[in-house]
């Protein structure tokens, strides 16, 4: 009887017109109504001028009247002289910076969730979260005020212990470094809200079950917290992989120097040059177009990559 009693509502329910079903809920399309302009507009609408990388682009004539050139612009670039150099660079910065950074905010995490003391945890997690609301040219300027040759208070510190003085942002050699360091003091805390929010969701019976059993803290990190939020830690890692040929464009031009161009040279500053200061429009789109590509293949491949090994992927 229950299922015969269903049975009409359900068929009712399927010949209703889709926008009287809408018009039911339309304040949820008019709050989602925002999000999906936006996505047209800055995200799908651009592809569109995509196509300038396979022609001969001219403002005058625009997108449709410019001629078509194909992958004449893409082998321009992988055969020129700076492609080594730029790959190298941007593969080696981003490399670095994941095999170094990536692990920070988690063991801070793992450490800032052992604490015992409620309000000594919040104001870790505060000093640690702090310098991500700075502004890249503050902190590259205050980068170029620590580091200065002459009144820089690390090479202070190295002449008052009898050194010479380093001049950092002139030398190719201190690039990395810096960047590199600089970015882990950024970012590090804002990331580890991530993993602390993922280690909420553990359940506490199990800590409490491996205090029984005589589990210390260590113990317990590795065999709860670390497996707990596994999961979060492998789709972080694929979209980081993702973006290994992206860089922060303006904190690497801040940063730039003409002696320090043979390790800042990377692509997102090349297309920059090429593009708005050179003028090769079709050129930059193109070189943009094949670092895009390079990312995207990337993504999947570890996205196949980690789907295989533990079940864990973005889709």
């Amino acid at each position: 009887m229950t299922a015969q009693a269903e049975a009409p509502t359900t068929i009712v329910a399927r010949r209703t017109p889709w926008w009287r079903r809408a018009s039911r809920s339309w304040q949820l399309y008019v709050l989602l109504a925002p999000a999906v302009v936006y996505v047209l507009v800055f995200k799908y609408w651009p592809m569109f001028g995509a196509q300038i990388a396979f022609r001969d682009y001219n403002p005058v004539d625009g997108f449709i009247g410019s001629p078509w050139v194909g992958l004449e612009h893409f082998t321009r670039f992988i055969e020129s002289f700076q492609f080594e150099r730029l790959m190298v660079n941007t593969l080696t910065v981003n490399a670095l910076g994941l095999l170094l950074a990536f692990p920070v905010p988690i063991i801070l995490a793992l450490v800032v969730n052992q604490l015992a003391s409620d309000r000594f945890k919040k104001f870790t997690q505060t000093v640690l979260y702090a310098p991500s609301f700075i502004s890249v040219v503050v902190v590259v300027g205050m980068i170029y005020l620590l580091f200065s040759p002459r009144s820089g208070i690390v090479n202070n510190a190295i002449t008052a212990f009898g050194g010479d003085p380093v001049f950092f942002m002139g030398s190719p050699e201190w690039f990395r470094p810096l960047y590199i360091g600089s970015d882990i003091w950024q970012n590090a805390g804002f990331s580890m809200i991530v993993y602390l929010a993922a280690l909420t969701a553990i359940d506490p019976a199990l800590h409490e079950a491996a205090r029984v059993d005589g589990a210390n803290k260590w113990q317990r990190m590795w065999h709860i917290d670390i497996p707990g939020i596994l999961p979060v830690i492998t789709i972080l890692f694929i979209l980081a992989i993702g973006n290994l040929f992206n860089l922060g464009f303006e904190k690497v031009l801040l940063m730039q120097t003409d002696l320090n161009l043979p390790t800042s040279e990377v692509i997102q500053t090349y297309v920059y040059k090429t593009g708005l200061q050179g003028a090769q429009f079709s050129y930059s789109a193109a070189i943009g177009l094949f670092n895009s590509l390079i990312n995207l293949a990337l993504l999947l491949t570890f996205n196949w990559v980690a789907r295989r090994a533990n079940k864990t992927s973005l889709w």
